[in-house]
């Protein structure tokens, strides 16, 4: 741990310039103290650390110490910078800062017009997220309760492979010695989340080898819908639905057409949010389901 902060803190010197030791404490979490003696530690390793006085004070290395940057052109490393930024911004990662630290060393600043802010990512539960990645890098299976699309909630011990963000959540990527089978499940539906002391059984490819195969082999029931709606529908449909345009009417009317997954919720909110904006012409069971989800929501709000 101690070698990794010396690191990041001869990096984040050579990337912010001079910096005082209550900054550089905040920073790393430890304490003014600590960070004298790992700045003793770095002058000792040969790091050419200079120490300044007074209000401006501080520690900053020579401008004469560089790090090798020859093995990629700027254009490269302003993307690496980009990806970095978008995952940092993602989640609350030590090494993944540390990461970006040392590209941004070599790197300068990112102006090739892309940004990534997936910082609506952290709204998930930071905890989980650092437990199952736990998990995965000490290859141990864990343990928790789970409640499926169809509200049945079973206790899983699964051998985590990946934490993956898809389809607007957070999911893993595990294997089911139950069912012998990967599977994916979505974090939000978890509780009761543990480590066990068990390790892995088997040998597991990689994480985005496994995700291609399962991806091939989906077992969701997907159903086609056909939906007439208004111009005003038009673009909340095609952002939320994925909608496509099948016919335009001279009313203005619009046919679209949308894939959803049968036993998911979200879609079914989607469409009922929309109100008389928008009408599934087909297939019938689509229909019924929104009828009757309809009527229940009518028959609460009568009671009042």
């Amino acid at each position: 741990m101690k070698t990794e902060r010396l690191l990041a803190i001869t990096l984040y010197l050579m990337n912010h310039g001079r910096t005082s030791a209550s900054e550089l404490a905040n920073y790393f979490e430890v304490s003014p103290r600590t960070i004298q003696r790992d700045i003793d530690s770095l002058c000792l390793a040969g790091i050419p650390i200079i120490s300044a006085t007074g209000a401006t004070g501080g520690y900053e290395i020579s401008d004469g110490f560089k790090l090798d940057s020859e093995f990629a052109t700027m254009d490269d490393y302003s993307y690496i910078m980009t990806a970095l930024e978008g995952l940092v911004s993602a989640i609350r990662d030590p090494k993944a800062k540390l990461t970006l630290e040392k590209i941004s060393h070599v790197s300068k600043p990112n102006d090739n017009g892309i940004i990534l802010d997936f910082s609506v990512l952290r709204e998930g539960d930071q905890v989980t997220l650092n437990l199952l990645q736990n998990a995965v890098l000490e290859k141990h299976a864990v343990s928790f309760t789970y409640t499926n699309n169809n509200n049945e909630t079973r206790t899983h011990i699964v051998e985590p492979i990946a934490v993956i963000y898809r389809w607007y959540a957070w999911y893993l990527l595990a294997y089911s010695n139950v069912k012998n089978d990967y599977r994916t499940y979505k974090l939000i539906r978890m509780n009761n989340l543990k480590i066990t002391d068990k390790p892995f059984k088997k040998e597991h490819e990689s994480a985005n080898t496994i995700l291609k195969k399962n991806d091939k082999t989906d077992s969701r029931q997907y159903t086609k819908i056909l939906i007439k709606c208004k111009e005003k529908a038009k673009s909340r449909v095609i952002e939320y639905l994925n909608g496509t345009v099948k016919q335009e009417f001279p009313n203005g009317d619009i046919l679209m057409e949308a894939t959803v997954v049968e036993n998911e919720q979200l879609w079914i909110g989607t469409l009922l949010s929309l109100g008389d904006n928008v009408e599934v012409i087909k297939p019938k069971k689509i229909r019924m389901r929104l009828l009757e989800s309809a009527e229940k929501i009518i028959s609460l709000y009568k009671k009042l």
